[in-house]
């Protein structure tokens, strides 16, 4: 991944009630925001969203007491190595290179990309970009999709996607590829903007089986305990009316 980021800052704290763990210890975890609807932060500072209300309610089964940490993307593998929180829940695909450093829960949902350009551009993604400028987040699966795909690209790499919008919102960029959620968010919504050809969820080489919580390599007894606890939420049905409250068809 990438360096390590020097602040983090604990935002939340989520207390489960219920009978008590073995280990009294907090499950925190790691989590960059925003990245709405999966995470992001209310006025009062609390984090919320479809990925944190899930992970919570695994921690209530788990009869856990969960504190939601904040970390930039760039050193969130690198936090969670450090012992900064006990894992990773911020829409991370599961993906080999990833997965050398780090252990994986089941996937339990999939982020499509889509590749977003001003209204009316009417862009040829099969054709040559040498001549666009594209911006991705650095480190992400966009990034590396484009890297791989469209090597002859003018590639401009950021480190947040604020930086992204902002260049795109400059007229700096030609094409933006990042997350659908983010791209709602952030250019779908205005008449400026709209997307290029189709949302992109592969190859799974990239883009891996979906999305999962990470942990550190050691820890294969929390993580089985994670899969249960969300194995247990799908088929009592929470997920599914979680998913339903902050998704649409």
């Amino acid at each position: 991944m990438r360096p390590l980021a020097t602040t983090v800052t604990l935002l939340s704290t989520v207390l489960i009630s219920g009978v008590g763990h073995a280990d009294d210890e907090p499950l925190r975890i790691g989590v960059d925001v925003p990245y709405e609807p999966y995470q992001y932060k209310e006025a009062d500072g609390t984090i919320q969203g479809f990925e944190v209300e899930l992970v919570n309610a695994a921690c209530e089964r788990m009869a856990r007491e969960c504190e939601w940490v904040e970390q930039s993307w760039d050193g969130i593998i690198p936090g969670l190595q450090a012992r900064k929180y006990d894992m990773i829940a911020s829409a991370m695909n599961i993906t080999d290179e990833r997965s050398q450093h780090v252990l994986f829960s089941d996937p339990y949902y999939q982020v499509p990309s889509v590749w977003v350009g001003k209204q009316g551009a009417d862009i040829d993604l099969e054709g040559e970009l040498s001549e666009r400028a594209i911006g991705v987040q650095q480190g992400t699966i966009q990034d590396e999709y484009v890297t791989q795909f469209y090597p002859e690209a003018d590639l401009r790499r950021y480190g947040s996607t604020a930086d992204v919008v902002n260049d795109m919102h400059a007229g700096r960029l030609d094409l933006v590829f990042t997350a659908f959620p983010l791209a709602q968010e952030n250019f779908l919504s205005e008449d400026e903007f709209e997307r290029q050809g189709e949302l992109v969820t592969g190859p799974e080489s990239i883009y891996g089986p979906g999305i999962g919580a990470a942990f550190r390599k050691r820890d294969d007894d929390l993580v089985e305990e994670f899969n249960e606890a969300m194995t247990e939420l799908k088929e009592d049905g929470t997920f599914d009316s979680l998913y339903d409250s902050y998704f649409d068809e």
